[in-house]
Formats: structure tokens, sequence, C-alpha cells
């Protein structure tokens, strides 16, 4: 991945609190584990999610997959750091885990 790439995931990962990179987009997902994904998100509460569809970007699909070290789409971000793909998502939304995370932190 060269250093623009790695700088462009950074930026987009800290744009907003929820970030899924996806294939499709939230209207019109691309792929099961996507919409599942998505889904789930909103399930436990996620309000604005950015969405980034990696179909649209080959540099972009194979840059995340390095960045975060998981090889498959989708991937979330919850305040900057990777929480996982539609199965890790779905497991912590069982488990009541997901939820938690959609609340922003607080300042003292």
């Amino acid at each position: 991945m060269t250093d623009e790439t790695r700088k462009r995931i950074e930026e987009m990962i800290s744009r907003k609190r929820v970030v899924l990179f996806m294939k499709g987009s939230a209207m019109m997902p691309a792929c099961g584990f996507s919409a599942h994904a998505i889904q789930l998100l909103r399930a436990a509460g996620a309000k604005d999610i950015a969405t980034f569809d990696v179909l649209r970007d080959p540099e972009l699909r194979e840059g995340i997959k390095e960045f975060s070290s998981w090889p498959t789409i989708p991937q979330a971000y919850i305040d900057g750091k990777f929480i996982g793909g539609s199965d890790i998502l779905a497991d912590m939304h069982a488990k009541n885990e997901l939820a938690p995370l959609m609340v922003p932190p607080t300042t003292p």
C-alpha cells in the first residue's frame, strides 16, 4: 500500500464515528455481507454511518485489507478503531456489545 493510500484511509476513518468499507452503498449494498453489516450497525443505534464502496476503487479495496490486516470486506470502524467484518458485528450484536459502542464518548 502506498503512503498516499494509507493517509487517505486514515482520513476516511477519522471523518465520522462509524465508518463502513463495503461493497455497494448503504442504499444499495452489492453483497449480502455488506447488507448485513449496515443492518447490524443501524440496529445497534448508529445514525450517521460513513460508507465507502470498495468496488468503485480497487486501490482502496486492496489497501483497506492491508491497513486492517483483515482479508475480507465489509470492514467496520468505530471511533477510528477497526472492529471487524459482518461476522464480528453479528457476534457483538448478539452479545449486546455493539450498541454501547454507538454511544458517543463523554468529555469531562
